[in-house]
């Protein structure tokens, strides 16, 4: 009798724990299997520092070629190529590189390629040499590309079969000693030579591994370059580290060696090459390979390679929704989705029409040494924090002086932090755990993204230019870029949030918040470029009566801008510069434009009268 009585006070403590658990820790057990994985992951890589035997990427993929030969490793526009296919290409090409191209331990080769298998076959041969490798943008023209050269110090460049932009530089490059090589069987310029015949004879028998040996984790093995909205591309040093760091983000998130990865990304961008190469290598499983993305056959591609986790980066998903509607929309097998920028609007709208699909946000740049995962699965997050992940993760969330453009200081010249559910400039500590490698090409480049004695004197902080806001649950949410959000009539208005509010209207597909200047006035007036619906007509008294009942006066846009085509990056992401540049004249610009009219409580037409009274400040804005 005694026994039972412990018994049912032992259970009904236990209960009490539980139900305490889930009522004030309600994510406690996802956050101590997440970190848990995370620490895990970490001692791994610490103990390559106490032993100075580095197993990389590279090691990992051979590895997994003798474990699993015979295992599809990408599939590619329906061919398959397993693993042991890519492991005696990239020899047969490291052959070559070798003994053809006098390529040599410590050398850096510029690749420049677009998605295909032969992508990761170079970029296997040249880091079983010991190179490291510089991914080019294949959308870059020639000047951005001789400043590529110039960064990382490449002497070789690889070019793939279908790429064209380095046609008008090719003279050039021979004049300052840069030997290029096509995988072109046919090169049309002299100048260049092709690879091809000398891969098909050579021997497919492994180069000396003593080539491809790491001691350091702190050795370069990549240059990416970030796709800036302004400027010249910088060349961000990818180390061993960051590499390895990388590709555990699927492993972190759950996916497993079942799984199919489907990779619409382009590889000369992190977010395909390390989360979604090497996140594939590290766990044994088989990827999808698209040559580019394509909205109308993302899904048809999923259905057909049974894709179970996808990447997607800035804009993919709202052009998944932007697809017209087919009874197939929740036929298909995939169970997550892995990247970054997807819009709270967005994010509800894809689950809708495609199910509850598992959204894993990850916020990180390429060059950056802090990295919040969306563990949880909150809609309109990018991480989660606690108590333990600042133990690990050193970051503040700090005030920012947008009229100044710099942090706030207090009275002894140190940054003030933010409270709870404020929005704050982003800081990460730069420490042993989290180093910051920077750019190549130029040590003032890497200076400027950091910030000196911060809170105390001596510290170092990275700059990650973006305004993020936690709440009092340790969610954070990005809130904007430092650049894109403008002040106007003494307020800040951060162009995300705009862009979400009139992007609920039914007539409008898609939309680009920004500020332009206006004369005589301090700050920059709002202005948002849009995209139809197709069928559907733009509507200024239903679009002023809508951002008046949601938004304040100040973040109202003032003028609308219609588009056919919005321009983005090579990530997706929305490009502003050019259409901050081109202002709101109706005589510069051909695309229909429009202004709010309190007086007429609509958006009506920007004629060339209007825009001259608002230039002369006849017209009050």
């Amino acid at each position: 009798m005694l026994s039972l009585g412990w018994f049912s006070a032992l259970a009904m403590a236990l209960f009490s724990l539980h139900m305490l658990q889930a009522l004030c820790f309600p994510y406690f057990w996802k956050d101590f299997v997440f970190l848990w994985s995370v620490v895990r992951y970490g001692v791994r890589l610490e103990l390559f520092k106490l032993t100075s035997r580095v197993c990389t990427v590279l090691d990992r993929f051979i590895q997994q070629a003798h474990r699993i030969p015979n295992k599809a490793f990408v599939i590619y526009e329906g061919r398959i190529f397993t693993y042991k296919d890519v492991e005696l290409r990239s020899n047969r090409l490291a052959n070559v590189f070798l003994h053809k191209l006098d390529v040599r331990k410590g050398d850096c080769v510029a690749l420049l390629m677009n998605n295909e298998p032969d992508f990761i076959c170079v970029w296997f041969a040249l880091a079983k040499l010991g190179c490291s490798v510089a991914f080019l943008n294949t959308n870059i023209k020639s000047r951005a590309l001789l400043h590529c050269f110039s960064c990382c110090g490449a002497k070789t460049m690889i070019v793939g079969a279908d790429v064209e932009c380095v046609d008008g530089i090719i003279s050039t490059l021979v004049e300052d000693n840069i030997q290029v090589w096509s995988m072109s069987s046919q090169c049309r310029n002299t100048q260049v030579q092709s690879l091809l015949a000398h891969v098909d004879a050579a021997s497919d028998k492994p180069v000396p591994a003593i080539l491809r040996a790491a001691t350091s984790l702190k050795t370069p093995t990549l240059y990416i370059f970030t796709s800036g909205t302004t400027g010249l591309p910088k060349a961000a040093v990818i180390t061993h580290l960051q590499s390895l760091k990388a590709s555990g983000g699927f492993w972190a998130f759950g996916v497993t060696h079942n799984d199919v990865v489907y990779i619409p990304l382009p590889l000369y961008h992190s977010a395909a090459s390390l989360v979604g190469i090497g996140g594939t290598i590290e766990l044994g499983a088989t990827c999808v390979l698209k040559k580019k993305f394509s909205a109308s056959q993302f899904w048809s591609d999923c259905r057909k390679n049974n894709v179970t986790v996808f990447q997607y980066i800035g804009e993919l998903c709202r052009y998944l929704c932007n697809q017209p509607k087919t009874e197939l929309d929740k036929v298909h097998r995939v169970r997550m989705g892995v990247g970054n920028g997807l819009r709270q609007d967005v994010w509800k709208e894809f689950h809708r029409r495609f199910g509850k699909i598992q959204m894993c946000e990850v916020y990180g740049s390429t060059e950056g040494n802090l990295c919040f995962m969306n563990h949880v699965g909150k809609i309109g997050t990018v991480g989660r924090s606690n108590f333990f992940y600042r133990l690990l993760f050193k970051y503040d969330l700090v005030k920012y002086d947008m009229k100044k453009d710099q942090p706030m200081k207090d009275q002894f010249g140190f940054c003030q932090r933010v409270k709870k559910g404020e929005t704050g400039l982003l800081l990460s500590k730069v420490s042993a755990l989290s180093p910051f490698f920077g750019y190549a090409g130029s040590k003032q480049l890497t200076e400027n993204k950091l910030i000196r004695n911060v809170f105390v004197k001596g510290d170092v902080y990275m700059n990650t230019g973006d305004l993020m806001a936690e709440d009092h649950e340790g969610f954070i949410a990005f809130k904007d870029r430092v650049g894109d959000t403008f002040r106007w009539k003494g307020e800040n208005v951060a162009t995300t949030e705009v862009a979400e509010t009139l992007g609920l209207l039914d007539f409008v597909q898609e939309v680009n918040v920004y500020g332009v200047a206006v004369p005589g006035h301090e700050g920059r007036a709002g202005m948002a470029a849009m995209i139809l619906r197709p069928d559907l007509t733009f509507d200024g008294n239903k679009l002023f009566k809508h951002v008046v009942m949601d938004l304040p006066t100040y973040a109202q846009p003032l003028f609308i801008r219609l588009q056919v085509v919005m321009e983005t990056t090579s990530t997706l992401k929305q490009q502003k510069f050019q259409l901050v540049e081109s202002g709101f004249n109706p005589s510069a610009i051909a695309d229909p434009l429009y202004v709010l009219d309190y007086q007429q409580n609509s958006y009506v037409p920007l004629t060339d009268g209007i825009y001259q009274s608002i230039v002369c400040g006849e017209r009050k804005l």
